[in-house]
This record gives C-alpha cells, structure tokens and sequence, in this order.
C-alpha cells in the first residue's frame, strides 16, 4: 500500500514538475518553458574548479588569477545557454508507423523539424522507459531529420507510442538539456501466427465452376494460360516476376478433382474448447499460408465476412479483424 502510494506521489510530482502531457495530436514545438538543464558530473567538477581558483586568486591576490576565474566561469554560462538553446523551438511530428506481429518490435518513426537558422548537434532520443536515449541524430537548419525508435509489442491491439525524451550536452557537456514529448502516433499489432502452423482447413462451399483451393491435394500447379481458363485463376505474382522482355507469359494455376470446395477459413468452425487467443493465432497463420500459396480464401470472423479474395488489401483487412477482435474500435 505504501509502495504504492509512493509510485503515485512520484508520477503526480513529475507530471507537474516536467510537465509530463497525454498524446499530443499534430506538430509539437518545444518552447523554453519545456526544457530543462541541470549540470553534468563534468559541469559539477567544472564548478569546484572554478571556486578553487577564486579561492587561490583571493589568497595571493593574482589578478591574472581573476581574469581567468571569471572567463572560465563565464564560458559556463555561455555552455548552460547554448546546450538549451539546442533544444529550445525544435518542432516534432509522428511519423508512419506500420504494422507488426505481437512478440516483434514495433517501429516508430519521428521527425524532427528545425525551422531556425540555427544546426542542431548531438541530440539524443529514446523512448522514457528505455532509460537512458541510444539514438543519436543532427539537424541542419531548416532540415528535416527522420530517425526510427522501437518498442516491444507483446499482445494484439494497438500499441499507443511511449513518452520520448530528447537529450542534448552540446557544445561542451558541462550542462544536460532534456525534453519529454507523447507522440499522438499507435501502431497496429496482430496476433502472433500459431507455431507450428497447423494444416489449412479441408471443408467449405462447393464452388461453381468445379474448381476449388483447398489443400494441396487439389491445387495441381501452375501451367501455361490455355483460352477459356476463368481469369481469376491466373497466376499473377508469378506473371508479375517474370520480365516480358525475357519471354515471360501468362500463366495459370491448374486445380486437379473435380467438384471441389473453396477455402474459408471461419473462427465459428474452430473448437469449442480451444482459447480465444489461440484461435486467433490460428486463423493468423491460415492468412498468411494462403497468401503465401496464392490461394483465394474466403474470412469470417463475428461481424466480419471477406472474399473469397487475395492480396495485400484482403489479407490487411483479414488480419486487422483478428487484431481488434473484441475490443472496441476506434
């Protein structure tokens, strides 16, 4: 209980004393009120240095001694400014931020926008939680700096991005500026494809033209296009590789049995018993075996009806209803 309220204390005391904000939508530019400096083991030493030669010049009255201690200190504050300066009226916006499986490392891109006429040196970016930021990166003036920060994605859903922190010790690292900033940016996580993927489904409905996908039974292979072969059929990833300027033609899948069954993959046909997430695990590596197979399928999941249907624009909306389902969709 105690423990607890400690961390609570600690959360509210550092929202208010960084000024901690939720996901912040479009463009952000980090004015002065947002940075803070304090200085480094280098600048706390520097500071010891400098009362130790104020101390001798005192003694022995060295105004050579003064000189020195005053430009050196005055340096210091010239470092405390520019290293928040380095900083101070940087713009940042949230980049793309694509899709990714649960167990992976999703991806955020950041850009940083620097509208002065002023380069931006050795800032350094990180997600909050990471600790300490590993990513270093430049901006020019009036350049646009993109760099990538991954996070992990251990289940479905989406991901909203972490809190970063930008840190900088420029130009002589006496002093460290830092800045936190919520990036208004989510990625998409799907679940993780069963492993071992098991068998694709044998049963579904009877296509009309006798020919069917399912298994590899019935899929005979890929021939050579013959007129009347329905269009559908056609083999279009391998036309696709193939460059017509070396021969290349059309071809056609070939199915083999006669009356056969269409592929549909559907979370009602799936056991009673089996768990919920395992069942979507399942259906995820059905998706992409078909696709990976070139064989049309046919998704059903609640609310969900699909195909039958392949490509990318099929299997993204496939996979989009397994990693919402659930849960409430914005």
């Amino acid at each position: 209980m105690v423990a607890a309220l400690q961390a609570l204390y600690r959360r509210g005391r550092d929202k208010w004393l960084f000024q901690l904000r939720d996901s912040e939508p479009g463009t952000v530019t980090l004015g002065m009120r947002r940075v803070f400096i304090l200085p480094t083991k280098a600048g706390l030493a520097f500071a010891v240095l400098l009362l130790v030669m104020l101390i001798g010049a005192i003694n022995y009255s060295l105004g050579l001694g003064f000189a020195l201690t005053f430009f050196a200190g005055a340096c210091a504050v010239a470092d405390m400014y520019l290293t928040a300066r380095n900083l101070a009226l940087l713009q940042l916006a949230p980049g793309r931020a694509p899709p990714v499986f649960a167990g992976e490392q999703a991806q955020f891109a950041l850009q940083l926008v620097n509208p002065t006429r002023q380069d931006r040196y050795a800032l350094w970016l990180g997600f909050q939680a990471d600790g300490e930021p590993r990513q270093v990166v430049d901006v020019a003036a009036g350049a646009v700096a993109t760099l990538q920060l991954s996070a992990p994605a251990p289940q479905r859903g989406w991901l909203a991005a972490p809190r970063v922190r930008l840190v900088t010790r420029f130009p002589l690292g006496l002093f460290r500026a830092w800045s936190y900033w919520r990036p208004d940016a989510r990625v998409l996580v799907y679940p993780a494809p069963e492993s071992p993927p098991a068998p694709l489904p044998s049963s579904g409905a009877a296509s009309e033209d006798g020919h069917g996908t399912v298994g590899l039974d019935n899929f005979a292979g890929i021939r050579s296009y013959q007129a009347g072969d329905p269009m559908r059929h056609l083999a279009w990833r391998q036309i696709a590789r193939v460059d017509p300027a070396l021969g290349g033609q059309l071809v056609t899948k070939h199915f083999e049995g006669g009356a056969v069954a269409e592929l549909a993959l559907d979370f009602a046909a799936l056991p009673v018993a089996m768990a919920l997430e395992l069942k979507l695990s399942r259906l995820t590596g059905w998706v992409l075996e078909a696709e990976q197979r070139a064989l049309p399928y046919r998704f059903q999941l609640g609310q969900h009806d699909y195909g039958p249907a392949l490509g990318d624009a099929h299997r993204s909306a496939c996979l989009r209803a397994l990693a919402l389902f659930g849960q409430e969709q914005p």
